[in-house]
């Protein structure tokens, strides 16, 4: 059995397979959504295709829609080529149960996949024609929290950023200069009214996204590239919206033997890829079953009914609440803190980290008693129901291949979120900061990492973050075993306000992680005594 159009056909098979097909025409639905599109999408990878995608996929299968979703990839065209085209745009969507069973289904619903990294100037053609039709309801973004900044940790405007400014909507390269030559398309067509809607991990991620588009509109006011109409148009929310959502499933990197499993179904070619820019892809995707999506309601031109598919819809105060419940305190921060140990300590698996009682001792501590202390009740949610969920059913899943090593991908990124959100709480809310342990623990583990050295002694890989040689280069001269080679080295990164929310010497932790750190370098089998002292 084959994923592809003509390979769905032979629905015998992918029934005996248990796999679950469209209930739709999948090319009669690709042909409308050229003709008729509503949701345009930028980065088309694992959380895409295995969420977002899913949930068009229902109404699809439901009759509420007869449009797809467009996919607009701008840093890698390799998941367009070696992924999309081969199998028709479909996707085989991959649930991993716990109890070792797995949920098999085609995902038709995105209808076709565009590069905008430079190297196809058609498809960046018909991008543009397609922004302008006024059928266009939403663009959305799984682009990662990076995808967003458009300077660089020193204050400066990314290199890529540089040029888009320079040339103008007519030529450009980031992610945000596409979205904001895209709306401008749209605005030349009618100023027609749309939704920009950011998926991504990112506090306050609609502001995130409105303040990177509006900072490059300005530019290209300044340079004569639009006209202040056009600015008028992206700060009028009765026109173009950015609303704040919180987004949560665990889709790991496509695992091998996963691949190995549908083989044994019956069903070729799904073995995965990397990608000459480091992605992990493949023509399926695993993930969890449990997924949450929160969506402040603002869509000026309307939005597919997803609420039938199980998003919740609300203000954005809801949003903000069960946003900084899920990104600061009961899972996004657990994970990152689990990603870096686990690093350290040599595991290739979340799950097995969940059998290790001082890393569970670990996120119990950073989320029970040291998150909740600064998380407000959402209502929608219930923030001690989530983070148990997390802790005793989602991160304990055997059958989900999800490793340290992917999480500890763009730390960096992270972790102004996932822990300086607590941070600035503590201080807001006028709490001693230095009664914490699990929070500077983890902090002082990321440090550790960083020096790319195991708890035995031996080298290791760091995952890939933009920030890694920079952070690397600060730390040159700190030599495992060699407590005193430390000095005043980690000052300028404990100290950066951009990378913590705060000077984390300001509120009493910048000594305090370093002795951690200090503790952890000292000799191998250090990092599990360190544990073992403050976590029992």
């Amino acid at each position: 059995m084959k994923v592809t159009l003509q390979g769905i056909k032979d629905t015998a098979a992918f029934a005996a397979a248990n796999v679950t097909l469209p209930k739709f025409d999948v090319a009669k639905v690709q042909e409308e959504s050229r003709n008729n599109p509503v949701w345009l999408h930028f980065g088309a990878g694992n959380i895409f295709r295995g969420f977002v995608a899913s949930l068009q996929q229902q109404l699809l299968d439901s009759g509420d829609q007869s449009s797809g979703i467009q996919t607009l990839s701008v840093y890698d065209g390799a998941i367009i080529d070696d992924v999309f085209t081969p199998h028709d745009k479909l996707t085989m969507e991959v649930t991993l149960l716990p109890d070792t069973n797995v949920e098999l289904r085609v995902i038709g619903s995105v209808v076709h996949g565009y590069k905008l990294n430079g190297t196809a100037e058609e498809d960046e053609s018909e991008v543009k024609a397609l922004i302008a039709k006024p059928s266009v309801q939403l663009v959305s973004y799984t682009i990662t929290e990076k995808g967003y900044a458009i300077r660089g940790i020193d204050g400066d405007y990314l290199e890529q950023v540089k040029l888009d400014m320079a040339s103008g909507p007519s030529k450009v390269g980031h992610a945000m200069s596409w979205t904001v030559a895209l709306l401008h398309e749209r605005f030349k067509a009618g100023a027609k009214p749309i939704a920009m809607v950011s998926m991504d991990n990112c506090s306050h991620n609609g502001d995130k996204l409105k303040a990177a588009v509006l900072e490059i509109a300005k530019a290209w006011l300044d340079k004569g590239f639009v006209d202040a109409a056009f600015i008028a148009y992206l700060e009028d929310e009765s026109k173009v919206s950015f609303p704040w959502t919180m987004i949560d499933k665990i889709t790991p990197r496509p695992d091998a033997s996963i691949a190995a499993l549908l083989k044994d179904r019956g069903i070729e070619d799904m073995e995965p890829i990397k990608t000459p820019r480091g992605s992990f892809i493949a023509p399926f995707v695993n993930a969890e079953k449990p997924q949450y999506l929160i969506v402040e309601d603002k869509f000026p031109n309307g939005r597919p009914p997803l609420e039938k598919a199980g998003v919740l819809f609300t203000d954005g105060a809801g949003v903000d609440l069960c946003e900084r419940m899920k990104v600061t305190t009961c899972l996004n921060p657990l994970h990152t803190a689990l990603a870096l140990y686990g690093c350290v300590l040599g595991y290739d698996r979340i799950a097995a980290e969940m059998d290790d009682p001082q890393l569970v001792a670990l996120v119990k501590k950073l989320g029970y008693d040291e998150g909740l202390k600064v998380v407000d009740d959402p209502k929608i949610l219930n923030p001690r129901d989530f983070l148990t969920e997390v802790i005793e059913q989602r991160l304990t899943n055997k059958c989900l291949p999800d490793s340290p090593q992917r999480i500890a991908t763009d730390t960096s990124q992270k972790v102004p979120v996932r822990f300086g959100e607590t941070l600035k709480n503590y201080k807001k809310k006028v709490l001693d900061a230095t009664e914490l342990t699990a929070l500077p623990l983890a902090i002082a583990g990321w440090m550790r990492y960083l020096l790319a050295i195991d708890d035995k002694g031996n080298a290791f890989s760091l995952s890939d973050d933009p920030l890694n040689e920079e952070l690397t280069s600060k730390m040159a001269g700190i030599e495992f075993g060699k407590v005193d080679s430390v000095g005043d080295k980690l000052h300028p990164i404990l100290s950066n306000p951009t990378l913590f929310g705060v000077d984390l010497y300001s509120i009493g932790l910048g000594t305090k992680i370093e002795d951690l750190f200090k503790e952890m370098i000292s000799a191998p089998g250090a990092v599990r005594s360190t544990l073992i002292k403050y976590l029992g």
